[in-house]
């Protein structure tokens, strides 16, 4: 009897439970209203000011921005005097970006000046409370890029036609400066780059990083470059090929970096205006557009920067015991006597001085005090990698090498087969 009255208590105690709970009829949503979006430029919040964005044009000056922006004159002083280490107010350049936030009273006084001084890195000029200037960057995004191409015309078209920045074509002629006569350039010659592009916000392009690794296949010999931090040179990056040998030399290849050969070093030459007397021409002509950079082939101390005769404008610079070199027909010289230049400084601009039938550049080559044909010379390269640096070397590129090796090249229209080696002009 016990069981059966506990069994019934049981049963109730469970009904009991369930008709205890309250019953939701109806649902009530509740909205959590959603977080404002700040929108930033430069790290400032958008919504705080009225936004101005311009360009600097002729005739603008800080003083000027700031005045119609009703700053007062004490705070342009202040800037132009005690910050002008970091925004020197006599440098802003025409057609630079810049961005004034006002303040939003009835004032409209600007409360900061921003002023960009590339598409990555600008200057903020802080009006508010005590006056302040620093330097920033906008966040920059590195994309990687690998590019191939096959020399039909030249070598600018090449990589041009594939929509990619003329500054990749300049720093890969840099790259072979010392090992490929760009102005020899063959059809059918190849190459192969991976470097890194810029982005701004994602999407806008802000230039071209340094080239990481290249393959060069000219006149049907490759030649690898891998840029590489070499200790030993004080974390001088330079370029190596896949057997750690230095790719530059002590003399560039040519003195102007796209320069059309014209004329060769040549001791039997007879020309038909002089009634076909021998005349021996002992320089290397670069034909080039009037005002192309004229470059100084190695590291040396200028000896000449004058104008004689039929050399025209010129400039001479002594390497070193051995080796001296001249540049004839200049428009301009861009060093004097006595001056110590580097490898690759602009020296002077192609012109028509002297005895000459067009632009171009004359180079003059001396060996031991005599002239001799640079084309020819077998010219000194500098410091291999050293052999305790190699082994670590060779495990950096291997994995570079190997991404070079598998990039293909572009694809030739049909009936456009490269067949011919024919000397292009740059």
């Amino acid at each position: 009897m016990q069981k059966y009255w506990g069994a019934i208590l049981l049963v109730w105690v469970i009904f009991s439970c369930k008709e205890e709970k309250p019953v939701n009829k109806d649902i009530v949503k509740v909205e959590v209203p959603a977080e404002p979006v700040v929108i930033k430029h430069f790290g400032f919040n958008v919504d705080d000011f009225i936004v101005v964005n311009d360009t600097v044009k002729n005739g603008d000056s800080f003083g000027e921005l700031m005045l119609k922006n009703k700053v007062d004159y004490p705070k342009i002083a202040k800037i132009s005097e005690d910050f002008k280490d970091t925004f020197d107010v006599r440098k802003i350049r025409v057609g630079k970006p810049y961005t004034i936030l006002k303040s939003k009273d009835t004032t409209q006084a600007a409360q900061v000046f921003i002023y960009e001084n590339d598409r990555i890195n600008y200057t903020v000029v802080d009006l508010r409370d005590s006056v302040m200037a620093y330097t920033n960057k906008k966040d920059v995004k590195y994309v990687e890029r690998e590019v191939s191409g096959i020399i039909e015309t030249n070598l600018s078209e090449a990589i041009l036609k594939q929509g990619i920045d003329y500054s990749v074509t300049h720093n890969l002629a840099n790259v072979y400066a010392w090992t490929i006569d760009f102005s020899m350039l063959q059809k059918n010659d190849k190459f192969k780059i991976v470097y890194k592009e810029k982005y701004i916000n994602d999407s806008i392009y802000a230039g071209s990083e340094s080239i990481e690794a290249a393959y060069f296949e000219h006149n049907g010999k490759p030649i690898y470059a891998f840029a590489y931090e070499n200790d030993s040179l004080k974390s001088i990056v330079d370029y190596y090929d896949e057997k750690a040998n230095n790719l530059r030399r002590t003399f560039l290849r040519m003195p102007v970096e796209f320069g059309r050969l014209s004329s060769r070093y040549n001791l039997k030459r007879r020309i038909r205006y002089y009634g076909y007397k021998l005349r021996p021409h002992k320089g290397t002509d670069y034909a080039a557009a009037i005002g192309t950079p004229i470059l100084a082939t190695a590291d040396g101390t200028v000896v000449e920067s004058t104008r004689r005769g039929g050399n025209g404008k010129y400039v001479k610079i002594r390497h070193n015991e051995t080796y001296s070199t001249q540049y004839l027909h200049m428009k301009k010289q861009n060093v004097k006597k006595g001056e110590f230049v580097r490898q690759g400084d602009v020296i002077g601009w192609v012109g028509m001085t002297g005895n000459t039938g067009g632009p171009h550049v004359c180079y003059r080559f001396w060996k031991n005090g005599k002239q001799v044909d640079p084309l020819r010379e077998e010219l000194p390269l500098a410091e291999p990698l050293h052999e305790t640096l190699r082994p670590a070397y060779f495990e950096f590129i291997a994995s570079k090498k190997e991404q070079l090796d598998c990039i293909v090249y572009p694809d030739i229209p049909a009936g456009e087969e490269i067949d011919d080696l024919v000397t292009l002009n740059q």
